[in-house]
């Protein structure tokens, strides 16, 4: 499959070719999704809107790659990664700005659309089980690239675009000798597909809502790590 990797910026064009690759494919049948979501009263174009707020913030704070057919503008994956944090680093204003900025347009989607069945006291369960995590797990105080978002189309799964798109920042980490992170929501097959990009299993990250519980598997790349099973 010929395709082209493009690093993207918040720019208004960019909205629609997101929406035609998001829209209806992204994290369908996804078990955190299914877990924190009441599919009952899912609202998927609720959740887009969500989705695509998170989208446009990382475009201007995150690292934001798209994979592209050649010679054409179908998407055929996203990829969005967190910087670094320095442990010693404080917030500066632009984070603090973008962080309120990111904070107001989801209150403003949620009172226009709902909750569009999201499970509040899941989302925060979830929360505390990620900084949980993440503070017994980040350990190098340089701070680790997380991979927050990496959806790829069905038709262009096991094709070399979502290990492209890794790529991507993998090389960049490398190259400053640091590390990246990841949760999976998936231990089969997901593990071992990123253990064949240099990640190695850390921990099942639990989140458990009173006996119904869902499992998140952490991952964490060391600098030039070599292909393995991901454990």
């Amino acid at each position: 499959m010929n395709f082209q990797l493009s690093l993207i910026r918040d720019k208004p064009q960019n909205s629609f070719h997101l929406k035609k690759h998001c829209e209806g494919q992204a994290f369908v049948g996804d078990p955190y999704n299914v877990w924190v979501y009441d599919q009952a009263k899912f609202d998927s174009q609720r959740n887009f809107e969500s989705l695509a707020i998170r989208m446009r913030w990382g475009m201007r704070n995150g690292i934001f790659h798209v994979a592209k057919e050649e010679n054409s503008d179908k998407v055929l994956g996203v990829a969005m990664w967190l910087r670094p944090q320095p442990a010693d680093q404080p917030p500066t204003w632009s984070d603090w700005f973008e962080g309120w900025k990111l904070y107001f347009g989801q209150v403003r989607m949620n009172l226009w659309y709902g909750r569009g069945g999201l499970n509040v006291k899941r989302y925060y369960i979830w929360k505390d089980a990620q900084a949980s995590a993440q503070s017994t797990l980040w350990t190098d105080p340089r701070g680790y690239f997380f991979l927050n978002i990496m959806v790829v189309v069905p038709e262009a799964q096991g094709k070399g675009v979502g290990a492209k798109l890794m790529k991507a920042v993998t090389d960049e980490a490398d190259a400053k000798d640091m590390r990246c992170y990841l949760e999976s929501s998936r231990d089969v097959p997901n593990v071992a597909i990123y253990g064949r990009l240099g990640f190695k299993f850390q921990k099942e990250m639990i989140c458990d809502d009173d006996g119904d519980a869902i499992k998140l598997f952490t991952m964490i790349r060391e600098p030039h790590a070599e292909p393995s099973s991901g454990r």
